[in-house]
């Protein structure tokens, strides 16, 4: 389990995150997956771009650093859509659609990752 706390914005992201870091866990990201609940995220390592074919709802998505910085975003991505590429991003954290919005997060934010599989 992993969590993800913004710390410029003093908001919890992620409560109960899961970590896709191989090559089978990135491939498959949300396809076939229920819709994330509020508190819920998927963290892509490592990752600068994402699609979101064969899914069935939208959702946020926020590219980090290595430096655990927000280098961009995308709010209420639908299903059948690329993400843009984010040279600068490390990893992903894909999260429930409205998040971004309702935690204020915002570019240059730095974010906490915490967690075993992180």
């Amino acid at each position: 389990m992993v969590q993800v706390q913004n710390l410029t914005r003093g908001q919890m992201l992620v409560e109960k995150g899961r970590v896709a870091n191989t090559f089978w866990a990135r491939l498959r990201g949300l396809v076939g997956s229920k819709p994330l609940a509020p508190g819920e995220g998927l963290l892509i390592v490592p990752c600068q771009s994402i699609h979101t074919h064969f899914m069935r709802f939208p959702i946020d998505v926020l590219y980090v650093s290595a430096a655990r910085e927000v280098t961009g975003l995308e709010q209420a991505l639908p299903p059948w859509r690329f993400g843009r590429w984010h040279r600068r991003a490390h990893f992903v954290i894909e999260l429930p659609a409205g998040t971004i919005a309702r935690t204020g997060t915002r570019l240059g934010d730095r974010l906490l990752v915490q967690g075993d599989d992180f």
